[in-house]
């Protein structure tokens, strides 16, 4: 009975503990000048997400609505006290104008020692390098994604494009049955192919050979929504620090090695035997002889499409670093993370939206079909994809509407006096997080009347200058946005340009209207797929 009473008492205090330090946690805002969101224990703001009662666009949307009359807001991260921005003035002076005191991504260890002892490809790619060495690997990855390297790997992209129309006319002639298909598999499929091709230098059609090993693995290394992945992707929010002491990749270790060995033992060929190829790995073998630069008449113009983010002064810099090839391999691979999922993402959703609305479908088809005409029988050029109006206008919107990074972050790297000049004033100290809430202002109707209607028109070249650059990010903000815009634009377009010639877009039995999307904290994805019908034109009445 006594050591009940002990183990009770022990008990009762540790709870006691528990309380006091997470209601400590939760004093935060209680003197900041500014409305916060009351924290839910343990839970913080998160808890309808973390709960599966809100999607993840949902959730961003509840947040940003929270408090309508607000530049800036607290909310709290499960115990993690969040800055969030609501404002594109406020986006715009700390993504942009005051970009050296929040440089970073929230780091999953504070201490920046501990990343550069890791081994962890993820915590080794650009996406989560901090300070000077992001600024040098920026720099030095930089000018694989011009408009001139881009033109380059155009030809490898256009045969991605092409495999996969192909297979699907063949299959919707031979059976009728086959022209219903879920988008986040086909075009995880395509996806895949392209960066087979462009990133690691080998041929596949996962039409052709569905279980092919290339797609397998990176299904498997990039599977975040069944359990275990889950926990462990939780776990690695949690205890960083413990994870990698335990030696715990966040994403499958045996896939991760065996990406390291493809990208090591394909370069090693390549240097033994001579060749080049115009590819992500070509890109990487030129990073390390020191043989990538920025050309001196590149031009510095969006002729990629509105969505596309300008390169900073960052990435313009001449570096001198070298890179070790855990390094550069953790490149490669981050290119593999976002091209897989990212832009197979995003094209589901334009495909949903261009399904619904017909009228839009039509008008993009004949701008294809004026494009087609005026090659004459050449392929598909990267000038012309660029050169299609409409089809900026379509994708623009779609990624509005949609975007792929529904919440930006950035990390206060010193203390910080934030002043609006109206007022609010305030200080962030060093280790806070400030959020972008981009779903939210994509969806706010006082940047875009009508937000949830889509409406490629907002972004005609008579509309497009309406537009509050600071409330239309589908790519990030400032310095840190995404360097791959360029080329996931490229890609979509090209695609869409390929099926849309070949096939009128249709709701099928399984298509779900409207869309919803599945509760969850980890992926944005449709709760039952996105299905449609793909019509081949030269059967349709």
């Amino acid at each position: 009975m006594a050591l009940d009473m002990v183990t009770m008492a022990a008990i009762a205090t540790i709870l006691a503990l528990l309380y006091y330090y997470v209601r400590n946690r939760y004093r935060y805002f209680l003197d900041k000048p500014y409305p916060h969101l009351k924290p839910t224990f343990l839970l913080g703001s998160s808890a309808p997400m973390m709960l599966r009662r809100r999607n993840m666009i949902q959730h961003i949307e509840a947040l940003y609505y929270s408090h309508p009359d607000a530049k800036v807001i607290g909310a709290y991260d499960l115990l993690t006290p969040n800055v969030l921005l609501r404002d594109p003035d406020c986006v715009k002076q700390i993504g942009v104008k005051d970009f050296d005191y929040f440089t970073d991504h929230t780091p999953f260890l504070p201490n920046e020692s501990d990343i550069g002892q890791s081994d962890n490809m993820f915590l080794n790619s650009l996406f989560m390098l901090r300070g000077q060495k992001w600024r040098d690997m920026r720099a030095t990855l930089s000018p694989a994604f011009t408009g001139s390297k881009m033109r380059q790997m155009f030809e490898l992209m256009s045969d991605s494009c092409q495999g996969m129309v192909e297979h699907l006319l063949k299959e919707a002639r031979e059976d009728e049955s086959k022209q219903a298909h879920e988008m986040k598999d086909i075009f995880s499929r395509f996806a895949n192919d392209v960066i087979a091709s462009i990133a690691f230098g080998i041929r596949v059609n996962s039409f052709a050979d569905r279980e092919n090993d290339f797609y397998t693995r990176g299904k498997k290394l990039l599977d975040f929504s069944s359990f275990w992945p889950t926990i462990r992707f939780m776990l690695f929010m949690m205890m960083p620090r413990v994870m990698l002491k335990l030696d715990i990749e966040l994403m499958d270790k045996e896939m991760c090695r065996h990406f390291h060995a493809m990208i090591l033992d394909n370069m090693k060929v390549r240097e033994e035997k001579g060749i080049v190829r115009n590819d992500m790995i070509n890109i990487l073998m030129q990073v390390k002889r020191g043989a990538l630069s920025h050309r001196e008449d590149e031009p510095d113009v969006k002729d990629a499409g509105f969505a596309t983010v300008h390169e900073s002064a960052v990435g313009k810099k001449a570096i001198t670093r070298e890179w070790t090839e855990k390094e550069l391999v953790a490149q490669c691979f981050l290119f593999f993370l976002a091209g897989f999922d990212t832009v197979s993402t995003a094209l589901g959703f334009l495909m949903y939206e261009l399904m619904r609305n017909r009228e839009v479908q039509e008008r993009l088809y004949e701008e294809i079909a004026e494009i087609d005409q005026r090659l004459d029988g050449k392929p598909l050029t990267y000038d012309a994809v660029q050169g299609m109006r409409y089809m900026d206008m379509v994708v623009s919107e779609s990624l509005r509407l949609w975007p792929p990074a529904p919440m930006v972050d950035r990390y206060c790297n010193r203390d910080y006096t934030f002043d609006d000049g109206e007022g609010l004033r305030f200080k962030i100290e060093k280790g806070v997080t400030v959020m972008v809430p981009v779903a939210g202002l994509h969806s706010d109707p006082k940047y875009f009347p009508d937000p949830k209607r889509f409406d490629p028109e907002r972004f005609s070249e008579e509309n497009r200058h309406k537009i509050n650059p600071g409330a239309y990010l589908p790519f990030g903000v400032g310095p840190r946005n995404c360097i791959g815009s360029r080329f996931a634009l490229m890609e979509v377009k090209s695609i869409i340009y390929y099926l849309l010639k070949s096939f009128t877009f249709e709701r099928c039995e399984q298509t779900q209207v409207p869309l919803r999307l599945k509760n969850s904290p980890v992926v944005l994805t449709a709760e039952k797929g996105i299905w449609i019908r793909f019509k081949p034109r030269e059967v349709a009445k």
